[in-house]
Formats: structure tokens, C-alpha cells, sequence
């Protein structure tokens, strides 16, 4: 028997298995975008804040700006800013099955490593789905906040891990979607969304991305960091 060629089922089951990747692939489709590309170079605060952003804690310090057809926040040294965008009910995105973000680091902040509690981060993309605040972990009530899902670019962790944070215990989950030492390079993150949410918080159906928000930490490590992010793609299922 010849044994140069693979076997009829197996090739034949590569077939259906590409069909059926082209089909749903055909019926995705995006429903918002983020593009951050083809700005001149310069400050990006006030682009942000025209598109509704709110610069919280030290997100001034990060220098947010326009460079090499990128955002690009920076820090020189312990600070974590957030730029967070709030959607009215009217725009939120329904049925989300996954985003892709354009994005990389530049500099990696010194120490950082969530698996030794150094919840720090060059940069993160968080999504917030649906309305019900949960408790932040705070008393009174400070700092409730909406499920959400973020993922980060970290160095130490281990790539594809869930992460645990400080707070929000109960609402709130971290991934890690590329690991290693990576300067400068364009790293291109499918993070599905839909299956994630309902395997994590045991819900039967996902709610509508309600929030948006990008940030940098670098509390508790040294040398700084600088990141940039290009795009952040939305697809429905």
C-alpha cells in the first residue's frame, strides 16, 4: 500500500474543517471600530476627549500622542492612568463574539509579574458588559463597577492565563494575550469575548459592551513604560 499520501477521511475532514472556518468567518462582521491610525503626530488629549474619553488618575502624566500612526502613552515612572469611554445606551455593541486589537510595547515596565502580585501593566484594554455595578471589593460601595474583561501585554506572565486583580474579584478578569520580551513589535490580539464572559461569570447570554477603556500602570516597578495601540476592532457573532 502506499503510504506517500494521507488517508481519504483525513484529507477529507481538512476540507470541512476549512469550509466550515470560511463560513463563519463570511458571517462575521464588524460593528464598531477604534482606529487610532492616520493622525499627524502630536497630542492626542484633545482628539480624545472630543470622542467622549474621560483621562482619569494619571492617564495626563502617560503623555497620551500621536506617533508612527499609533497612540502611544508613556511613563516615566510609578503612575497608572485610564482613558475610559462610557456608551450611551443608544450605541452600546450588541452580540460581540470577538475583538481584535493592533497594539505593542515598546518598554516593558521593571518588575512587573502578576504571578508575584505586581499588578502592573504596559498597557490594557479593558471591555465593561452590561449595567449591573458589582462591588469592587471596597466598602460603601466605592468603585462598583460592571463586568468586564481585559486584556494586557505582560513579559513575566504566562500567555493565555486568567488573571485574578486586587479588586473586583467579582466582576472583573485579566488575560494575558502576549507574553515575553517583544520591543516594538506589532502584535495583532484576537480576544474572543462572548464564550469568555459566559464560561467566567456562568451567564447564559453576554451582555452589551457598555464601556471601553485603555490604560498603563507601573505602580510598585521601576524604569517606566511606553506602549502604543493602532486599532481595536469589534465583530459580532
Amino acid at each position: 500500500m502506499n503510504q506517500r499520501f494521507p488517508n481519504r477521511y483525513f484529507l477529507i475532514g481538512i476540507l470541512l474543517l476549512w469550509c466550515w472556518t470560511s463560513f463563519a468567518a463570511a458571517n462575521e462582521k464588524i460593528v464598531h471600530v477604534i482606529d487610532f491610525s492616520g493622525n499627524s503626530n502630536g497630542s492626542a488629549v484633545s482628539w480624545l476627549e472630543e470622542r467622549g474619553f474621560e483621562l482619569q488618575l494619571d492617564a495626563k502624566k502617560l503623555n497620551p500622542r500621536f506617533e508612527n500612526d499609533a497612540l502611544v502613552i508613556s511613563a516615566d515612572g510609578e503612575m497608572a492612568g485610564l482613558f475610559g469611554l462610557q456608551l450611551g445606551q443608544q450605541n452600546f455593541i450588541h452580540n460581540v463574539k470577538r475583538v481584535e486589537i493592533v497594539w505593542g510595547v515598546n518598554k516593558y515596565p521593571q518588575g512587573a509579574n502578576w504571578n508575584a502580585g505586581i499588578n502592573s501593566v504596559p498597557i490594557a484594554v479593558m471591555l465593561s458588559f452590561g449595567t449591573e455595578k458589582l462591588s469592587s471589593g471596597l466598602p460603601l460601595g466605592i468603585y462598583s463597577a460592571p463586568y468586564f474583561l481585559s486584556a494586557f501585554i505582560g513579559k513575566a506572565e504566562e500567555l493565555g492565563r486568567m488573571y485574578l486583580g486586587k479588586l473586583w474579584k467579582k466582576g472583573g478578569r485579566y488575560f494575558c494575550v502576549a507574553s515575553g520580551d517583544q520591543p516594538g513589535k506589532v502584535i495583532t490580539t484576537d480576544f474572543e469575548v462572548d464564550e469568555k464572559f459566559r464560561t467566567t461569570f456562568k451567564h447564559p447570554k453576554t451582555p452589551p459592551i457598555t464601556g471601553i477603556a485603555f490604560q498603563a500602570n507601573t505602580n510598585n516597578t521601576q524604569g517606566g513604560a511606553e506602549a502604543f495601540i493602532k486599532k481595536i476592532t469589534f465583530l459580532s457573532r
